[in-house]
């Protein structure tokens, strides 16, 4: 899936090798009003988009990798999924938190700890999923859409032979938002009162839209001054665990990332016409 400032790319492959495509348009809410889209706020706006097109990208995927069998993923099994990730989501906040309380740590050091600790989580937990086979294809494709992206942004001629040489790493991905997240919850944690192990839990839930907030801004920041030697350093450790959360993909998953770029590029040539400087998102 790739957007662009108005619109949204699906490319799926068919059992039968067809690569279906489909575009939606996407208006985001920090868009549509002022006051979701200040610095901070458009931050947690743009966290609960991308959940909500993720999942209803995998809904469509879904149903079109099994529509050849007769059978569809229904709303039921959708709502299942969304709620599942929050679950997990709320795990890797909560449970380092358990973990590192039976230390007896507190203040900063703390803060560090847990933080190693919830980062070691999931590392363990994308180790052992990477080994099941049919998640490992999504890594493939996850590799495929960053070097699709990586040729172009940088101007090559968008074909298998040309995009197959470039990074399967890329800074602006949700993998590097993981380090920066970590690095805020640090900070941010440090600076809460110590009000006792049950309000300190409760910080690890209530402030995780605040911890994405900022961590978005700075997503973006490294974005902008991504030439920087400052920034290179600090993006380092999100592009190397990148070589987890990605895998060399096949040539025939680049036709499809190709695809969905090629779609949203053409998109984007449209709106240049209204609106100079539109750009392409993973």
């Amino acid at each position: 899936m790739i957007r662009s400032s108005t619109h949204k790319v699906l490319a799926v492959r068919k059992p039968n090798k067809e690569i279906v495509t489909k575009i939606e348009p996407f208006n985001s809410y920090s868009k549509r009003y002022r006051i979701l889209g200040v610095p901070f706020i458009r931050g947690i706006v743009a966290m609960g988009e991308s959940l909500y097109l993720g999942f209803k990208g995998l809904f469509f995927s879904a149903n079109v990798a099994v529509e050849e069998e007769g059978e569809s993923f229904t709303n039921k099994e959708f709502a299942v999924a969304i709620a599942l990730a929050l679950v997990v989501t709320g795990v890797f906040f909560v449970v380092p938190f358990l973990l590192v309380s039976l230390l007896g740590l507190t203040g900063v050091l703390f803060n560090v700890v847990e933080a190693i600790a919830r980062l070691t989580l999931f590392i363990v937990y994308l180790i052992v999923i990477s080994s099941w086979g049919e998640f490992r294809r999504v890594l493939q494709y996850h590799g495929a859409e960053h070097k699709a992206i990586n040729a172009y942004e940088a101007g090559v001629p968008m074909d298998v032979e040309n995009v197959k040489h470039y990074s399967r790493l890329h800074p602006r991905c949700g993998t590097s938002f993981i380090f920066i997240v970590i690095i805020v919850s640090i900070v941010i944690f440090s600076l809460m009162p110590d009000r006792g192990f049950y309000v300190n839990l409760s910080y690890r839930l209530l402030l995780i839209p605040v911890i994405a907030g900022l961590s978005y801004e700075l997503l973006r920041l490294s974005g902008k001054y991504r030439e920087s030697p400052v920034t290179r350093i600090l993006t380092a450790p999100g592009l190397l665990f990148q070589r987890l959360t990605t895998k060399e993909p096949t040539e025939d998953m680049l036709e499809v990332s190709i695809k969905a770029v090629t779609e949203t590029n053409k998109l984007v040539a449209t709106e240049s016409a209204a609106k100079s400087g539109a750009t392409l998102d993973s």
